[in-house]
């Protein structure tokens, strides 16, 4: 397989439209909003993020308005303790989506869902009636399960179904979906779900955008086959590109088009030297106990797939994801260099102050990055 040589997709192979950059080969950009208390650092210096919907709202109003593409909100119901009780407090992800779809008019609106807590029939319910309310903006998160502990406090955990299993739980719930979302009635027999005469309506009159983040093989060829888009990471440009890669090529054959997505917080200063400061700030009050509380819900994914995952990888130094420090230039360039190395179609973005870093990056990285990615042809695969 070569890994520099980009085709079309074979003749007659749909390439679905979202209202994206990404359906014309631009770059999607949009915003992980901060739905829990201290948002995506686990520090006690870091600025006070209180999670409330008050504050995603504002969020949510300047991503539309600084003219980003998406927001997206994750499902949680446990926090992970420490001096600061780091995401102790956070919002329903699906009833937030549809009060923000309700007080914006243009950026898509991308819910979480946990394949094991929900039902797939009340899930195409849910969604359909967020795809009516934005108005044909909704997209939907898939989760297969990665939190034992934060299950298991309400008797949810399924015992016996390890990490590919859970896997094959999600292709029955998310293939039910797509037919309730199509089809007049579904009969469904499979080893997690039945289905007898089961019916969703009103349909959504836009499917809504499916995303989600396996980046195990097994992940991989789920996300691939089943999704829109995958958010990746990865201990490095390498390590990311690779993924990316071996993705759209097992979507390519599968006779798809897949989005890929990195998520990157970013620290702007007016200099290099001021934003490092910055970050250094938040480290000198890293939450060690909140991290430990972090690995503990994250650790039994690192057993699972044999290696320590990014995101826990990152979290040592104190942030949640990977990290771009420096001045607007800086940011800008090394945006530009992760997007085209990597071959990505988009970047989901992290502030530690939304409130302030939204306007700066509109005002000073967004155009470099729309106009270096300006998006003239379709999406195409990899292989």
């Amino acid at each position: 397989m070569s890994d520099t040589t980009t085709n079309s997709l074979p003749a007659g192979a749909a390439i679905p439209a979202f209202g994206l950059p990404s359906d014309h080969g631009g770059k999607d950009l949009g915003v992980f909003l901060p739905t829990a208390n201290g948002g995506w650092i686990l520090s006690s210096t870091a600025p006070r993020l209180d999670g409330s919907f008050a504050y995603n709202r504002e969020v949510a109003q300047l991503t539309e308005a600084h003219g980003l593409d998406f927001v997206m909100s994750m499902a949680k119901w446990r926090g992970f303790g420490g001096t600061t009780e780091h995401w102790r407090n956070s919002l329903d992800s699906q009833i937030l989506m549809a009060a923000l779809a309700a007080c914006t008019q243009r950026v898509k609106v991308w819910t979480t869902v946990h394949t094991i807590l929900q039902n797939p029939a009340v899930t195409a319910k849910m969604m359909s009636t967020l795809a009516q309310v934005s108005g044909g903006r909704a997209g939907l998160n898939v989760v297969t399960g990665s939190y034992k502990g934060e299950f298991e406090q309400m008797h949810a955990w399924p015992e016996g179904t390890g990490h590919d299993a859970r896997y094959d739980l999600a292709t029955e719930w998310v293939q039910i979906i797509k037919r309730l979302w199509s089809e007049a009635s579904v009969d469904y027999r499979g080893d997690y779900f039945q289905m007898t005469d089961c019916q969703c309506d009103p349909k959504p009159l836009t499917r809504p955008f499916l995303v989600c983040a396996g980046t195990s093989e097994r992940g991989m060829r789920f996300t691939a086959t089943e999704m829109d888009a995958m958010f990746i990471g990865g201990q490095d440009d390498a390590e990311i590109k690779s993924i990316s890669t071996r993705a759209k090529t097992i979507a390519a054959d599968a006779g798809k088009a897949l989005r890929t997505y990195a998520m990157m917080t970013l620290v702007i200063g007016d200099t290099d030297a001021t934003a490092q400061a910055e970050a250094d700030s938040y480290r000198a009050g890293f939450d060690e106990g909140a991290f430990r509380g972090m690995m503990q819900a994250y650790g039994m994914i690192d057993s699972e797939i044999g290696k320590e995952n990014s995101f826990t990888a990152s979290a040592r130094s104190g942030f949640m994801s990977a990290r771009i420090i420096g001045s607007a230039d800086t940011v800008a360039a090394r945006l530009t260099d992760l997007i085209d190395q990597c071959r990505l179609d988009g970047v989901m973005l992290i502030f530690p102050d939304y409130l302030r870093g939204i306007p700066l990056f509109s005002e000073s990285i967004l155009p470099q990055l729309r106009a270096r990615f300006p998006g003239t042809a379709p999406l195409q695969s990899v292989r």
